[in-house]
């Protein structure tokens, strides 16, 4: 029998009181904010790092012992929860009322915007949870939900971060166009050369790793993974763009696209839905983030003044090695027919490390500068580690 809706309402909105997805909200510690005025990297790292863990260990781990939805409620209670106790101990700031009315209305200018596009994100990162549900049952939602979790969380989470801590960094380049382009290109290419990897492997390896990890009974959530982590590749590289927006006080233009994305989404996703069910669904929300991704590598071209070829290089080079990872890897899967732990071990770590040569190679062939970007970001992966 599928569970009631109330009961997991209920403690989804428990954990609310926590704080949400972003750790901020509810009885968080917003004093976690000057991390990123602060440029304080690893503190706003291992922040939003345990609670991701923390959501992502809980949420399989639930979903191997009760084989139902509530694996997804318990890890988002578990990650909100472990994201407000880091919050208060690796911060000193706490909250206190302090209402001033000035501050306000001078920052509703810049935050209406930012308020809508929370309120549309919202809308289209849960309408397609709305549409499964309703058209396919609370079963299929299971395996939705479970295969967007998982395709799209190492792909978005970690290189949303990296987007998030250099919000301060744009803000004091917003009058310097070509420090901005700078700066914004760096992030690019280090989160073009994280998520496609990533993404590839999930693409690859989704059959495996659902049969191992979770079970035969979620194998026909496999397609619509592999869908998702293509959508997810795509968010990851159009996070990079929404803090330039707000940095130079245009936050209305994220607001528009996503907009676009919502129309796009309602428009495609009901009748992909009941022609192909959650592969569809995943279609839809794949389409749609193409859509605002476009939109936005379109607008930071402009304001950064940046030359299609420079988004070319950046995103082409990683894409080369994660293809030929991917070949590598199928290339292993025929080879090897049998399926298990050691074996799904063996295909990571080949793809992984034809990823890293095929990288160095173009690197010191091809002027990629990868190389360069990761030794001056080595004092941040320090910090963290």
């Amino acid at each position: 029998e599928a569970p009631k809706v109330a009961p997991i309402m209920r403690v989804i909105g428990l954990s609310l009181f926590f704080g949400g997805a972003g750790g901020i909200g509810g009885f968080a510690n917003i004093g976690v904010l000057y991390f990123q005025k602060e440029l304080e990297f690893n503190k706003q790292f291992i922040y939003h790092l345990t609670g991701t863990l923390a959501d992502f260990v809980i949420s399989v781990t639930a979903a191997i012992a009760l084989r139902s939805v509530w694996a997804l409620v318990f890890g988002l209670l578990a990650g909100n929860i472990v994201r407000f106790f880091v919050g208060y101990l690796i911060h000193p700031y706490r909250p206190r009322l302090n209402f001033d009315f000035d501050k306000a209305q001078k920052l509703f200018g810049f935050g209406k915007w930012v308020l809508a596009s929370s309120i549309l994100v919202f809308l289209v990162t849960q309408g397609d949870d709305i549409f499964v549900g309703k058209l396919l049952g609370t079963t299929m939602l299971g395996f939705y939900q479970m295969a967007y979790r998982i395709s799209n969380m190492p792909a978005t989470e970690i290189t949303h971060v990296t987007s998030q801590v250099t919000f301060p960094a744009y803000s004091k380049l917003q009058d310097n166009p070509a420090g901005l382009r700078e700066a914004y290109l760096k992030v690019f290419q280090l989160t073009a050369f994280i998520s496609v990897p990533l993404a590839a492997m999930i693409i690859v390896l989704a059959p495996e790793f659902t049969e191992i990890f979770l079970g035969k009974k979620w194998v026909p959530m496999v397609p619509a993974m592999q869908i998702l982590a293509l959508a997810g590749l795509m968010r990851s590289i159009a996070a990079t763009a929404g803090y330039v927006f707000y940095a130079v006080g245009r936050p209305q233009i994220d607001t528009r696209w996503q907009i676009i994305r919502l129309t796009m989404l309602v428009i495609s996703i009901y009748t992909l839905t009941l022609k192909w069910g959650i592969v569809g669904a995943s279609v839809a929300v794949c389409l749609s983030i193409l859509v605002s991704t476009i939109g936005f590598s379109f607008m930071i071209a402009k304001i950064t003044r940046c030359e299609t070829r420079n988004f070319a290089k950046m995103i082409s080079f990683p894409l080369t090695s994660g293809i030929i990872m991917m070949a590598v890897i199928f290339a292993l899967k025929i080879n090897i027919n049998t399926v298990g732990l050691w074996v799904f071990l063996l295909f990571v770590l080949a793809g992984t490390f034809v990823y890293l040569a095929t990288t160095y190679l173009q690197d010191k062939f091809l002027h990629y500068g990868m190389l360069r970007l990761l030794k001056e970001n080595f004092v941040l992966f320090r910090g963290v580690l």
